[in-house]
């Protein structure tokens, strides 16, 4: 039984990593192949979707990169979503995982890293940080491409902050990977 597994994982790595190198993706798609073969990835490929999302349904908050867009979601249901989102921008993306958990809001914060237009530290209101190196939820300019952040219209952000609690686990993904990896139907959103 343990070889048919062994197998059968192998044989999912493969159709993964050929998806994604089919699609282009080059050496950012070899890392994500193996952030989707983690077993956290695996655990959660096992789970249930949550309805209209490619995330599953333990998750809080659900972004896909592909289609700029998240959701939050309640006790495997979504609740809000989905909403249009801006993701990091070439070499400054944002992280793929299954796993990630808040771990820190801020109503108020602005950058220590990247300055606005106009010159002074750039406001990031209702952030929700949830991977490291600052990633958060937080209400932004969605015409610009983030420094990794996932960027929300205001009204969306302070729902995401208002709704998410320390310790709520995020999956950040791209719907066309999950699919390959969970060999299902698109998801609809």
């Amino acid at each position: 039984m343990r070889n048919r597994t062994v197998r059968h994982t192998r044989r999912r790595r493969i159709i993964v990593t050929a998806v994604v190198m089919a699609a282009g993706v080059g050496l950012a798609g070899t890392a994500l192949a193996e952030v989707e073969q983690s077993d956290v990835a695996q655990q959660a490929h096992a789970e249930a979707l949550a309805p209209g999302t490619p995330c599953s349904v333990s998750t809080r908050a659900c972004v896909d990169l592909e289609s700029q867009q998240a959701w939050l979601v309640r006790d495997g249901e979504v609740t809000r979503g989905p909403v249009p989102i801006a993701s990091g921008g070439a070499g400054q993306e944002t992280p793929v995982g299954h796993s990630f958990r808040v771990y820190r809001k801020n109503k108020d914060h602005v950058s220590g890293e990247f300055n606005g237009p106009d010159g002074n530290p750039a406001p990031m209101p209702w952030s929700v940080f949830f991977a490291d190196g600052g990633v958060a939820f937080h209400g932004g300019d969605r015409e610009r491409a983030s420094a990794g952040c996932v960027k929300l219209d205001l009204p969306e952000a302070e729902a995401f902050f208002n709704d998410l609690a320390e310790g709520d686990k995020v999956q950040v993904v791209n719907a066309s990977v999950e699919q390959a990896a969970r060999g299902a139907a698109p998801a609809t959103g």
